[in-house]
């Protein structure tokens, strides 16, 4: 919570909840991953976050932009940036999305298998492709394993189907797993890596990049290292598998770049017990999963929660949303503490918002409207 979303609220007209997001904030967190991996080009994470105030301060601050649809590339190329700082980073992919990406300048395409390199073949001639393995992702709050990826030991004959089709097999990439908090998680994916460079260069193909994903934290409730710690980290696993030869390398910020920027601000609709004996409260709110707080799925992401009345007793509280699906129920199995105090038209911040909550905000599921957003 920064000085200047406090006074934004304090000043905004009450229309529902919504989602505030400081610039400075995520201007400040691209300096620290440009400072903490200078040789390592940013491509931000559109998905985490669209506004298109973001994007444009990154544009003008360098930065490169990793994207999953043609609707995101044309918000990238919107908000300043040049096809060649735009990579199309999603695995699946139908093929006339292939070929205006093409047609819009795009040249950099992620694969994991023979018929999407297949597809770029057709669509997309002479561009550069990088295959993604599979990644474990241990140490991640919201783990991407198993959906994109391939096995390492099917990386090489991908990459060597796309250098038959007279695409330029660039390189590799891996995903660690979103939220990840433990530093040395690269290492195995970089081995991995490693192993493909020298693989392929055994049938004569040359790769040249590392795209390292994403996986950087934001802070929720738990303590996460600070992105230097991250970029000694992998400097040290690119080192020890590469060792001097060391590859061009990416990265993809997206929850690590805005999360820590945004807080949403919403309203108490409802405070109950399910039976008289109950110790544990049911706080509804007026923003729930469908409402942009799609991560708290399985409780996976814990955000921190502040109210005006932190000081009061707190007591065990079920926390969920105001629509009428069962599954709207962001935390049961490990309730949080709240005030004691805490009524119905009382206001909560809930912080680390920054990232994967407008963009997962439902377009009217049961007449709710999507998470208002502002950028300040």
């Amino acid at each position: 919570m920064t000085a200047r979303i406090r006074e934004f609220l304090r000043n905004r007209r009450d229309d529902g909840p919504c989602m505030v997001l400081d610039l400075d904030v995520v201007r400040d967190n691209y300096r620290a991953f440009a400072r903490s991996l200078p040789d390592t080009r940013v491509f931000y994470a559109v998905k985490a976050n669209p506004a298109p105030e973001v994007l444009s301060l990154l544009a003008s601050l360098g930065s490169c932009f990793d994207t999953a649809s043609v609707a995101e590339i044309e918000m990238a190329l919107a908000a300043g940036a040049t096809p060649d700082r735009i990579s199309y980073g999603n695995t699946i992919k139908k093929e006339r999305d292939v070929a205006r990406a093409y047609a819009l300048g795009i040249r950099l395409f992620a694969v994991d298998c023979v018929a999407e390199v297949e597809k770029i073949g057709r669509a997309a001639p002479g561009s550069k492709v990088f295959c993604r393995i599979l990644c474990a992702g241990v140490g991640a709050e919201w783990p991407l394993s198993r959906k994109f990826g391939c096995v390492p030991e099917m990386a090489a004959d991908v990459l060597e189907h796309a250098h038959r089709l007279g695409l330029e097999a660039y390189g590799v990439s891996f995903h660690v797993g979103s939220q990840q908090r433990d530093t040395g998680a690269w290492d195995q994916a970089l081995a991995s890596a490693s192993a493909i460079f020298r693989e392929c260069a055994e049938r004569g193909i040359h790769l040249s990049m590392v795209n390292l994903g994403g996986g950087f934290p934001t802070k929720y409730l738990k303590p996460v290292p600070g992105v230097k710690s991250y970029g000694n980290a992998i400097f040290r696993a690119l080192s020890k598998h590469f060792g001097n030869r060391l590859p061009e390398t990416i990265i993809e910020p997206g929850r690590g770049m805005v999360g820590n920027a945004g807080v949403i601000e919403a309203e108490v609709v409802l405070v109950s017990k399910k039976a008289e004996e109950d110790e544990v409260r049911w706080v509804y709110l007026d923003i729930g999963k469908f409402g942009g707080l799609a991560e708290t799925m399985d409780e996976a992401i814990r955000y921190p929660i502040r109210t005006d009345h932190d000081g009061d007793d707190k007591v065990p509280c079920v926390l969920a949303g105001p629509t009428c699906d069962s599954v709207d129920v962001m935390y049961e199995k490990e309730p949080y503490w709240l005030p004691v105090s805490l009524e119905i038209g009382d206001k909560v911040l809930i912080e680390g918002t920054g990232a994967y909550t407008t963009t997962y905000s439902a377009v009217a599921f049961n007449g709710f409207p999507p998470l208002r957003s502002y950028v300040i």
